[in-house]
């Protein structure tokens, strides 16, 4: 190919580029490019419950961090710690993950402060959905106590790593989980084995009981999200947190893994990590 037939290639490229970005069609994602270099992370640490260490996405129920969404260095995550890799934003290939299978808000400090030891620059954050997946609607950690407990373990990061960034995520739309999989059968049954029955409790009921149930979970998980959000405002510019990104993901049963139809699949986990990703280059 001629040098003038590779000069016109490129200007037509350009010319439909500039066209896609003034049309608000295919302009460049909010992710493109790299943070400024003088604030990007050499390292990176997760801190939250089973969602964040890619529980049940392996071939087994168990952890499985290579598929986290935050820390993942697996080939069927597209992780936000391997998106940092590839942006060449100056992490050095340290990553931890501090998420705890079961965890809560409580826990929260004492993963912080692992993270604080660990030298942690970039800090992820997901955690709640183990506070109102309790017993009963009865047993899930008051919205007030949430507050205080995930405000306690962002002060620890703030105070041992004071210019660290935080993204704290939205957590996920629980109740999808029902909308989706309780009129099939696999579901229902792993289900009935005890996983978070203050919503999968008789889950092909109608009574008005258990629908009021279902609803009172999901404004249990609003309340937390608006408390999660708060509490990154008072944190202060470090903090930024995903405007509810995550909460509103209509994942699919694809999405879901195939032992417990609770935790998100290989799939589910990629997704997370797109999105979460999206989210924090928007809020930058």
């Amino acid at each position: 190919m001629s040098r003038r037939w590779i000069t016109a290639l490129l200007c037509l490229s350009a010319l439909v580029a500039i066209a896609c970005e003034e049309g608000g069609e295919a302009g460049p994602r909010p992710s493109d490019g790299p943070p400024p270099r003088g604030d990007s992370p050499s390292s990176i640490a997760a801190l939250g419950d089973s969602i964040t260490t890619g529980f049940g996405s392996c071939v087994v129920l168990t952890s499985c961090e290579r598929n986290s969404w935050s820390t993942g260095d697996g080939l069927r995550v597209d992780s936000v710690y391997q998106r940092l890799l590839d942006q060449d934003s100056g992490i050095r290939g340290r990553a931890a993950n501090h998420a705890d299978p079961g965890a809560r808000a409580s826990a929260l400090a004492g993963q912080a402060q692992a993270a604080v030891r660990g030298k942690a620059d970039y800090v992820t954050v997901l955690i709640g959905a183990n506070d109102a997946c309790r017993r009963t609607v009865d047993e899930m950690t008051p919205v007030s106590t949430f507050r205080e407990q995930v405000d306690r373990g962002l002060r620890v990061v703030k105070e041992g790593r004071p210019k660290a960034r935080v993204l704290v995520v939205s957590i996920p739309d629980l109740n999808r989980l029902w909308e989706i999989g309780h009129e099939d059968s696999r579901a229902v049954r792993a289900w009935r084995t005890g996983i978070c029955p203050a919503l999968l409790a008789a889950p092909t009921s109608t009574a008005e009981a258990d629908v009021a149930r279902r609803a009172t979970f999901g404004k249990r998980i609003d309340a937390y999200n608006s408390q999660l959000a708060a509490a990154c405002r008072a944190y202060g510019s470090r903090c930024r947190y995903d405007g509810g990104a995550v909460h509103r993901v209509r994942f699919t049963v694809d999405e879901v893994n195939r032992l417990d139809w609770f935790h998100p699949s290989a799939a589910g986990q990629d997704r997370l990590a797109e999105v979460t990703w999206r989210a924090s280059r928007l809020a930058t």
